[in-house]
């Protein structure tokens, strides 16, 4: 078990109990998301930490394989699962760079609050592109940093070699931009909802759902 996985499954219990940061900007992100959702559709969440959004978008889609590195995390998925009687979302513990499926599996991908986890976001986005299906949307929202914390990438080490904070990379909003748009995707719809507050810094969360052409 890597050191992220060590440090989600300890705080899992913790973050399951938090109330959500910004309830409206969450509620307006559910409902972007399902303007690209339809009842025939195939859909990854990765990251999924404890499912609450998968378990929302389930209503309208045929499917949801969500998938989270941390197994705590997933056990309480499965919990609110079984106890709302939600049948056509899997829970499982697995990353996305382990996972391996055929192209164009997915008519859309959701990795929600989880870019800046990961170790390297390009080949990420490269495989959720040929994950896709043509003409298949990935949903994103992610914490960018390095526009008004670009410092934190100099402690960033220190805390996660003390277990204080998993692994974080710190980009731009531009950055990311880049990094879809160098990957094929083309930005379909875009909104910075209000900034990510920590008792450090401010940093900006950008929400996008990027398309694969046609």
């Amino acid at each position: 078990m890597n050191a992220s996985a060590k440090f989600w499954n300890k705080v899992a219990d913790g973050y399951a109990k938090q109330p959500i940061a910004d309830e409206a900007a969450y509620q307006k992100k559910l409902q972007v998301t399902r303007d690209y959702l339809q009842p025939s559709m195939s859909v990854l969440e990765f990251g999924c930490g404890t499912g609450s959004t998968a378990l929302h978008h389930a209503p309208y889609v045929h499917h949801i394989r969500a998938i989270d590195f941390s197994a705590n995390m997933i056990a309480i998925a499965q919990a609110k699962a079984a106890e709302q009687n939600i049948q056509n979302v899997t829970f499982e513990q697995a990353s996305i760079d382990e996972l391996s499926v055929p192209d164009g599996t997915y008519d859309a991908v959701l990795g929600l609050n989880v870019l800046h986890l990961l170790a390297d976001k390009e080949t990420a986005i490269a495989k959720v592109y040929k994950m896709l299906q043509p003409g298949g949307a990935f949903i994103t929202s992610t914490i960018c940093m390095g526009d008004t914390m670009a410092w934190f990438k100099l402690i960033a080490p220190i805390g996660k070699a003390f277990g204080l904070f998993p692994l974080v990379k710190v980009f731009t909003v531009k950055d990311l931009e880049t990094s879809l748009t160098d990957a094929g995707f083309a930005i379909d719809y875009q909104w910075q909802a209000g900034d990510y507050q920590s008792p450090i810094g401010n940093a900006k969360i950008l929400f996008i759902v990027a398309k694969k052409p046609e």
